[in-house]
């Protein structure tokens, strides 16, 4: 089977759970004998996708789109012009660039891609279409995620192929923008996912949000949960002397990185955690950098910034190093995640979660009998569970080896890739 994964490029500057689910799979597929390709539009891939398409174009490139959105100038710019700012060159030095992730500003650019051939990308939409009729002529194309729908009707009507979509975390994106946009955006992406055969959400929480949020049919709506590779983990023990607190995701408000910092000071005044340590990775935007700023000041003030870590290699082929060197892994996104991909390569290294009972992170630990949660989600919450599970080895112990089990037993990226083949034949048919 023939499969085109179209998925949007990143400036490579966080840890990004989404790339990681969609190079994983791409790889899969081809492991598992499929003419599986990923496509990447805005960007090129980082190393974090962990594949090389550079013989690949790179479609919608961002500066591009940028410029035809917010200026109607560039809308008609001569293909000499358009070739300049699509060349290799210039969108890699824009991926190294790329330091925001903000709604704020790219409201109007996002109902227009959702908008599709209506909206001020369309002429980039045709370019995409023509690439996959003339060049690749897929079985099935599948969307990273449910901001890329606007491509679905076209690429059903002029490819004659079912499209597939991923759901995982739009609503942090449409969420975050004020009211007006917010319902419009929502609005649209219901009536556009008509076009769209079936819906993958990575976990039953995130279906039954998505589900609500843009209407889909429960015939549409599939669930197929997040797989690794478990050939990039090594299983060790939990480390317990010192005890060593993990995060690993990207270091902003959102995530909950402030939030794991007063809690790491509030247990460090607790005597017999005086000696705890805390490794921090996952990298930062540009946006992010004066909040991190403020943290490691909190961490100094308190006389425990020694006791702290961080780490800025965080490549797949380099993860496991960063989790073997653990005790638990906490990362309290502050409403919870889709899914939250470093659960699963923490559980794949034997380290334990303690995690808010948000989103769907108690989903994920009742799956994997591999962690803890608490609620709500503060500080002083997180500190209060630090501590039960600190002082228990012997719990530590059995989180470590059951949530590994799991893990290996039913989060393999080839099982979890055999689910979704097992959608597209069902299309296909």
């Amino acid at each position: 089977m023939k499969i085109v994964n179209i998925v949007p490029g990143f400036g490579g500057t966080f840890y990004c759970g989404n790339c990681l689910r969609d190079s994983g799979y791409t790889k899969s597929l081809i492991k598992l004998g499929h003419d599986a390709m990923m496509l990447p539009i805005y960007l090129p891939l980082t190393m974090e996708h962990g594949i090389e398409e550079d013989t690949n174009p790179i479609f919608y490139g961002a500066v591009n789109i940028y410029l035809k959105q917010n200026f109607k100038i560039f809308r008609k710019m001569p293909p000499w012009m358009e070739r300049f700012f699509n060349s290799s060159s210039i969108l890699r030095y824009a991926a190294k660039k790329a330091g925001s992730t903000r709604t704020e500003g790219l409201e109007e650019m996002t109902i227009s891609m959702i908008m599709g051939m209506d909206g001020n990308q369309n002429a980039e939409l045709q370019e995409l279409i023509d690439f996959l009729k003339n060049h690749e002529k897929p079985d099935v194309v599948h969307l990273s995620n449910a901001l890329l729908i606007g491509l679905a009707k076209q690429i059903r009507e002029q490819l004659n192929v079912p499209v597939v979509c991923s759901l995982q975390d739009e609503d942090v994106w449409v969420d975050a923008m004020n009211n007006h946009y917010r319902e419009k955006v929502w609005n649209l992406m219901s009536r556009k996912a008509e076009h769209v055969d079936a819906f993958i959400a990575v976990s039953d929480y995130y279906a039954a949000e998505m589900k609500h949020k843009m209407r889909i049919p429960e015939n549409k709506l599939h669930v197929v949960p997040i797989g690794i590779d478990a050939s990039l983990y090594s299983y060790a023990e939990p480390v317990n002397n010192p005890y060593v607190i993990g995060y690993i995701s990207r270091m902003y408000k959102e995530h909950g990185f402030g939030l794991l910092i007063d809690a790491f000071i509030k247990l460090k005044e607790i005597p017999e955690f005086k000696n705890v340590l805390l490794k921090l990775s996952g990298g930062y935007t540009a946006d992010d950098k004066k909040y991190v700023k403020t943290q490691i000041k909190k961490l100094k003030k308190a006389g425990i910034y020694h006791d702290v870590e961080i780490i800025d290699e965080f490549k797949p082929e380099n993860r496991y190093t960063f989790f073997n060197k653990l005790t638990i892994l906490s990362v309290p996104v502050l409403k919870g995640e889709a899914f939250g991909t470093y659960q699963l390569e923490s559980l794949a290294c034997g380290i334990p979660l303690v995690q808010p009972a948000l989103g769907a992170f108690p989903e994920i630990i009742e799956q994997t009998s591999g962690g803890v949660t608490y609620t709500p989600n503060t500080s002083s919450e997180l500190t209060k569970k630090w501590t039960e599970v600190l002082s228990n080895p012997k719990l530590i112990e059995d989180l470590s080896s059951k949530g590994y089990k799991s893990v290996m037993e039913k989060y393999g990226n080839d099982s979890v890739s055999e689910q979704v083949l097992e959608i597209y034949k069902k299309l296909t048919l």
